[in-house]
């Protein structure tokens, strides 16, 4: 197989073919890692400005310290590095529903991997991230009552782009209000999008918790020779003063 071109893992999952491949950008050093499920391409760790602005702007808005965070989606781990690199932090779990994601951090195959496993603030879980947002016992069963400082999500590409019909029920207002329930008074819910900023989701965001926005996150995009633009939305629960 080419040096510039490498498939590093393919499976079949219960959502479709998933690949993990690493490919050398022409006339350089630099090794490009990109997902694939079925049809969607889902990730590249050539475009990470959103995930890491993510949870940057999540835990901005997310005052002490010892804070206890969940990530909703593992991929490539850069939303998940991005949370480690507060030292504010003192629990992490990442949720991701396909085992063989997580397992490629385990096999150190992606270069996030080892600053992740190597935490022992990190725990990463396989699981279905809506329903243990929906199950009595949340995201961890040994202490159903535990409550978060922040919850970030980056699982589909838009609140209307889902990839699994089951996923839509989250973007609702019973969604968001689960969302809202496992966050501790001052805490924040962050959720990436690949859509430009949904006036509707916003309100909807905005019946479920005391301030919501939506930031547009800009970044080049080289290989179409034109900047691109991601969403994140903020929402902040009940007991946070609007930042001015």
């Amino acid at each position: 197989m080419s040096a510039r071109f490498e498939e590093l893992d393919w499976r079949t999952t219960s959502m479709g073919e998933l690949v993990l491949r690493r490919r050398r950008l022409p006339a350089s050093d630099v090794d490009i890692f990109e997902v694939k499920l079925g049809d969607d391409f889902l990730m590249s760790s050539m475009f990470t400005v959103a995930e890491v602005e993510m949870a940057r702007l999540a835990l901005a808005e997310v005052s002490g310290t010892d804070l206890d965070v969940v990530v909703g989606g593992l991929g490539l781990g850069y939303t998940a590095q991005t949370v480690l690199a507060d030292p504010r932090v003192g629990r992490l779990v990442v949720v991701d529903a396909l085992a063989e994601v997580i397992e490629w951090h385990r096999r150190d195959l992606v270069p996030a991997a080892a600053s992740l496993i190597s935490d022992e603030r990190c725990t990463l879980v396989h699981g279905d991230f809506f329903g243990m947002l929906r199950s009595p016992s949340g995201f961890d069963a040994s202490a159903s009552d535990r409550l978060f400082d922040a919850i970030v999500v980056d699982i589909d590409h838009s609140p209307r782009h889902v990839l699994d019909p089951a996923h839509a029920e989250f973007y609702g207002r019973d969604g968001m209000a689960g969302v809202a329930a496992r966050l501790r008074p001052d805490g924040v819910f962050a959720l990436w999008s690949n859509d430009p900023p949904d006036d509707e989701f916003t309100a909807l965001l905005a019946d479920a918790f005391a301030t919501a926005e939506a930031h547009v996150v800009r970044f080049p995009n080289p290989l179409q020779d034109r900047e691109a633009a991601h969403t994140v939305y903020v929402a902040t629960a009940a007991g946070v003063a609007a930042r001015p």
